[in-house]
C-alpha cells in the first residue's frame, strides 16, 4: 500500500509516517510545505490511500484558513476524482468544526468537501474531529498547552495559567495514529464520522501539577503511576521534551566498609528497587520482617543466603551466583542475611514490596546466628 500523507512534516504527520514506515507492506508518499497543489495529481496517481493532515490553525493571515484548510482539501478531492480512484481517505478535522469562528468554519468546509467525494466518487472517507492532540514532537508555545507545559517545565522555564479550573479535552498521539492505521486496514464504504478513544479531560491546574510531579521524581525517587492511561501518555510526552543533558541524573550512594547501597526507584503502590554490593566475606542483612517481602537477584558474584525461623529456630541456607539468574525471596517471620562467598565483589538487585518507612520500618535486627560448615 502506498499512503499519501499531507502535512507529513507536521506533528501528527511525523508520528504517523514513522509508524507507517514500520509496516513492511506500506510506503509513505509525503506531501509537505515544500510541495504545491500542482504536485497533487502525480502523488495521487501513485497512492492507494490518503491521510489528509495538512492545515492551518494559527496563520498570520486569516485568509490562509480558506486557502489551505478548504482550498487544499478541495484540490485533493479533485485530484482523486480526476484519477478515477476509489481510494480511502482520512481527514483530520477538529472539534472546532462545531464552532462559529474562521478556523472552525474552514474545517467544516473541508469536511463537506470530502463528504462530497464520498457521495460522488464512492470513496471510503473517514472524518476524525480531533480535540487537542498531545505527544512527542508537538510544537511548544504554539497551539498545544500540553506541549508548552511539558517543554517549559522540562527546561526550567515558567508557565502561565490564567484559569486553573479550565477543563480541556485531549487525545494521545499514539491513539490517533492507531485509529488511523486500523481504519486504513478496513475502511468500509461511504462517508463515516470517526472518533479517537480514549478522550481525556483534565483541568489546566491539574495538568500542570502532574507534569511538575514528573520532575520531582528525580529527587524523591518516587515514580508517578506512569504504567497506564493518561499519566502514562503524559509522562512519555514530558520526557520527550527533556534536553539531552537531562537524559541522565545522579542517585544517592550510601557506602561503608561492606560495599554500597543505591536506591533506584520507588513506586506509590508497587514497592521500590535498589542494588547493593558486598566485598568478599562480607555479610549483609541480619533482620526479619512481619509483613514486608523482598526479592533478591545476584547479578555478579557468589552468594550464600541464610534464614532462621523466628519461632521454631529452624535454619536454612542456599547458594546462588550471577551465572544462573535466580530470585531468592525473603519470607515474613524468617530472619535472613546474605554473604559474599566468592573472591570478587558481589552485586545484588533488590526489590521490596513497599517503600522503606523510617517511622514504621518493619525491619527488626536479628542474626541468623547458626553458620553452616
Amino acid at each position: 500500500m502506498n499512503v499519501l500523507v499531507t502535512g507529513a512534516d507536521g506533528f501528527i504527520g511525523k508520528n504517523l509516517c514513522l509508524r507507517l514506515s514500520e509496516e513492511a507492506s506500506v510506503s509513505v508518499i509525503p506531501f509537505t510545505r515544500s510541495n504545491t497543489i500542482d504536485d497533487l495529481a502525480g502523488l495521487v496517481a501513485d497512492a492507494d490511500a490518503v491521510v489528509h493532515l495538512a492545515g492551518e490553525n494559527r496563520p498570520q493571515d486569516p485568509a490562509a484558513f480558506e486557502q489551505i484548510n478548504v482550498g487544499l482539501t478541495r484540490a485533493l478531492c479533485d485530484a482523486i476524482s480526476a484519477a478515477g480512484k476509489r481510494i480511502p481517505l482520512i481527514l483530520a478535522s477538529s472539534a472546532q468544526a462545531e464552532l462559529d469562528n474562521p478556523y472552525g468554519k474552514s474545517k467544516l468546509a473541508a469536511e463537506q468537501a470530502v463528504q462530497a467525494l464520498a457521495g460522488d466518487g464512492g470513496n471510503p472517507v473517514a472524518v476524525y474531529r480531533l480535540p487537542g492532540v498531545f505527544g512527542k514532537w508537538c510544537k511548544p508555545n504554539y497551539n498545544s498547552v500540553v506541549a508548552t507545559f511539558c517543554h517549559n517545565l522540562a527546561n526550567d522555564l515558567p508557565i502561565q495559567i490564567n484559569d486553573p479550573a479550565h477543563e480541556i479535552k485531549l487525545v494521545y498521539i499514539d491513539d490517533v495514529v492507531n485509529a488511523f492505521i486500523d481504519w486504513l486496514r478496513a475502511p468500509g464504504t461511504g462517508f463515516q464520522s470517526q472518533a479517537v478513544a480514549p478522550v481525556y479531560e483534565v483541568s489546566l491546574g491539574a495538568l500542570a501539577e502532574q507534569i511538575k510531579a514528573f520532575g520531582n521524581c528525580r529527587t524523591s525517587l518516587v515514580s508517578e503511576r506512569v504504567g497506564t492511561g493518561f499519566v502514562r501518555a503524559l509522562y512519555a510526552t514530558y520526557v520527550s521534551y527533556l534536553p539531552t543533558d537531562r537524559f541522565v541524573y545522579d542517585l544517592p550512594v550510601h557506602g561503608d566498609e561492606r560495599g554500597v547501597f543505591v536506591e533506584m526507584l520507588k513506586t506509590p503502590d508497587a514497592g521500590q528497587f535498589s542494588f547493593f554490593t558486598a566485598h568478599p566475606g562480607i555479610t549483609r542483612g541480619g533482620h526479619y520482617h512481619h509483613s514486608k517481602t523482598e526479592k533478591f537477584l545476584v547479578i555478579k558474584g557468589q552468594a550464600r543466603f541464610g534464614f532462621r525461623h523466628m519461632h521454631t529456630d529452624e535454619t536454612f541456607y542456599l547458594d546462588t551466583d550471577g551465572d544462573k539468574p535466580q530470585i531468592v525471596e525473603t519470607v515474613p517471620g524468617w530472619t535472613h542475611d546474605i554473604t559474599n562467598i566468592g573472591s570478587t565483589e558481589m552485586i545484588v538487585m533488590l526489590w521490596a514490596n513497599e517503600i522503606f518507612d523510617r517511622d514504621r520500618p518493619d525491619t527488626i535486627t536479628s542474626k541468623v546466628a547458626h553458620e553452616r560448615t
